[in-house]
This record gives C-alpha cells, sequence and structure tokens, in this order.
C-alpha cells in the first residue's frame, strides 16, 4: 500500500506542475499580447501628435492670424490719420515711423501664411476697430495744436500697442506648441518692434508732452 501510493503522488504532482506551465504559458501569451496592444496605442498618439495642422487648436492658431492680419492693416491705413493729427515733431515722427514698421508686420504675415500653406485673408478684428474708433473720437473730442491731443493720442496708440503685445505673445505660445518653430522666430521678432514702440510713447509722453499738457488751460 505504501509503494502504491508512493507511485501515485509523482504523478499527481506532475499533473500540478503542468497545469501551472500551462498557465504561466497563456499568462504570458496574454502579457504579451497586452505590450502588443500598448505599443499600437503608443503609436497612434504619435501619429496624432504628427498631425498637429489637423487640430482644433491649430483652426484656432490660423482663425487668430486672420485677426491681426485685419489689425495691422487697418492700422497702415490709421497711422497717417494719428500722425497728422499730432502737434509735436517727436510724435509726427513716430507715428510715421511705426508705420513703416506695420507694413513690415504686414508683410511678416503674409511670410507666414505662406510657410503654413494658408491662404492670406483678414477677419475683422472687432478690438482694433474699436480702439482706433477711441483714437478717432479723441481727436475729434481734443483741439488741434494742443498738447493735450498728443497725451491722447499717445494713449491711443499705447492701448494700439499693448493689444498687439497681447496677441503675439499669445500666438506666439501657441505656434511653439504646435511646432511652428520658424513662425515663432517671426512672431517674436514682431513682438519686441511692438514693445520698443510702446516704450517709446512712454518715453515721450513722460519727457515732455504730459507736462506740457498740464499747463493747458480751458
Amino acid at each position: 500500500m505504501s509503494t502504491k501510493h508512493s507511485n501515485g503522488a509523482p504523478a499527481a504532482h506532475n499533473n500540478t506542475a503542468d497545469a501551472k506551465s500551462g498557465s504561466h504559458k497563456k499568462s504570458g501569451s496574454h502579457k504579451e499580447s497586452g505590450s502588443h496592444k500598448e505599443s499600437g496605442s503608443h503609436k497612434e498618439s504619435g501619429s496624432h501628435k504628427g498631425n498637429a495642422n489637423d487640430s482644433r487648436l491649430e483652426e484656432f492658431f490660423y482663425d487668430e492670424l486672420k485677426d491681426i492680419y485685419w489689425a495691422e492693416n487697418h492700422l497702415v491705413k490709421t497711422l497717417p490719420k494719428m500722425a497728422k493729427a499730432a502737434s509735436g515733431e517727436e510724435l509726427k515722427d513716430a507715428f510715421t515711423e511705426h508705420l513703416a514698421v506695420t507694413r513690415e508686420h504686414v508683410s511678416r504675415l503674409d511670410k507666414i501664411f505662406e510657410l503654413l500653406g494658408y491662404k492670406a485673408e483678414s477677419k475683422k478684428c472687432e478690438a482694433m476697430s474699436g480702439i482706433t474708433k477711441e483714437g478717432e473720437s479723441i481727436i475729434e473730442d481734443t483741439e488741434d495744436g494742443t498738447a493735450t491731443r498728443d497725451a491722447g493720442l499717445i494713449m491711443a496708440g499705447q492701448k494700439v500697442e499693448h493689444y498687439e503685445i497681447a496677441t503675439y505673445g499669445a500666438l506666439a505660445r501657441v505656434a511653439k506648441t504646435l511646432g511652428h518653430a520658424e513662425v515663432v522666430k517671426i512672431l517674436e521678432s514682431t513682438l519686441a518692434e511692438e514693445k520698443k514702440a510702446d516704450a517709446s510713447l512712454t518715453q515721450l509722453a513722460e519727457s515732455s508732452v504730459n507736462e506740457e499738457a498740464a499747463e493747458e488751460v480751458k
């Protein structure tokens, strides 16, 4: 009886080992399959990232480019009016010089559209339209030849610059996210020039115009 029990035990042990071995193989096969799925998922994710031009952010970026394109072209028409309305020669020169810079900004936007394969088109910028209309009202509400008008024109000009600084800064960040390295460089160049223009207007206001306006009586 002892011998039979001994002979039977190894057989049971072998069956158990085989079962475990089979289970282990199946489990391994399942893990490999899971690993394969993960690999496939990773590839899909990479493919989606590579097609940034199909994203909603890319569509929004294009829409905002059209917005600032309208704004810059509108300023090309508005700046000569501001220069004509100004009485101080320095302010006249500042607006005239920025007109040339603004035309360059339009050309840069044309280049950006070309780099991205987009049609260069504009969409009315309600913000810039409102800011420039406010500038026109300043001209209407102030007397010709006064420092007060110049102070108002500087304020209007800086409102324009601040809007553009915000816009170009945000566009550069979005372009960076979308992987448009060359576009980022162009936008940052324009951003630097808008900041410089704003600083020049601040200096002009603080150095003479505001003080002269304060001395004017009704």
